[in-house]
């Protein structure tokens, strides 16, 4: 399945923000590989940040992803550089931006 998400990083923290996705922690990478994730793309424009994510299941991936301590620690770190944070509990699988229009 994709799913596709919004989220907004603080102006002041654009270049924090992008620094900390040249470092993704591996173990992070690895959990969300083995939660079932095959792609996850963001794209920024301004201080607007657009997420594709292709995964097996995406409710099950966030489910899973919210119970590891590097997941939280990772959380922690991008909440001090968003300014629209995406809900990573189960509730947040209802934030997917939805689908108007496929080719």
């Amino acid at each position: 399945m994709r799913i596709a998400l919004h989220t907004r990083v603080r102006a002041d923290r654009i270049q924090e923000y992008e620094a900390a996705h040249r470092e993704v922690p591996p173990a992070l990478t690895d959990a969300m590989r083995a939660a079932g994730v095959s792609e996850w793309t963001i794209w920024r424009s301004g201080t607007d940040l657009f997420h594709l994510i292709v995964c097996e299941d995406y409710r099950a991936l966030i489910g899973h992803l919210s119970a590891l301590p590097v997941n939280r620690s990772w959380q922690l770190r991008m909440t001090d550089l968003l300014e629209v944070v995406h809900d990573y509990s189960a509730a947040g699988a209802e934030q997917a931006l939805p689908v108007v229009w496929e080719l």
